[in-house]
């Protein structure tokens, strides 16, 4: 990562955009998935996080709902300056926060794989499932991306004295 001035937090069913290198844009996700795009020509880029690909009820203009979330972006990318063939993908989440829940995590993660390819977007990394949650930063005009995985997170129904082994952070060029 570079060095940095400004963290923007993207929080549950926001996105944000920006072509400043001294921004930082960074979220925390469990089952939620955030879509990073940026575009490398033109050095502008953005992440989304939603929390459901679709809505329930038919159709929302709620930005929890994938397709509005990924819409919006895209859209506010390009009046930014991105063109849109040169625009390429980093996903991360979608994990299975308990063991009884039903599968959002990786609904959420079939669902932005699936609008990426729909859309012709090239995905150049993904970090999707599991069980732990992530916090993802990413800097919008290279592209560059870093995910720290967060330990501690015990759902209330595994004991307390069984332990989870830590994953590895990594860094995605």
């Amino acid at each position: 990562m570079t060095q940095t001035t400004q963290t923007i937090t993207v929080v549950q069913g926001g996105y944000a955009v920006s072509d400043n290198p001294a921004v930082v844009l960074s979220t925390v996700l469990g089952s939620c998935v955030a879509v990073c795009l940026f575009d490398p020509q033109t050095k502008v880029g953005g992440m989304n996080h939603f929390l459901l690909a679709n809505s329930a009820k038919g159709k929302s203009d709620d930005l929890k709902y994938g397709v509005n979330a990924m819409e919006l972006l895209i859209n506010r990318l390009l009046q930014a300056g991105a063109i849109r063939k040169n625009l390429q993908a980093k996903v991360f989440g979608g994990a299975r926060m308990t063991a009884h829940s039903n599968a959002i995590g990786s609904v959420n993660a079939a669902f932005a794989k699936d609008f990426l390819e729909k859309e012709g977007i090239i995905q150049l990394a993904s970090s999707l499932g599991g069980d732990q949650a992530r916090r993802v930063q990413f800097v919008p005009t290279t592209g560059a991306a870093r995910q720290l995985q967060i330990s501690g997170i015990v759902p209330e129904e595994i004991p307390a004295t069984r332990q989870h082994a830590k994953a590895p952070d990594i860094t995605l060029f």
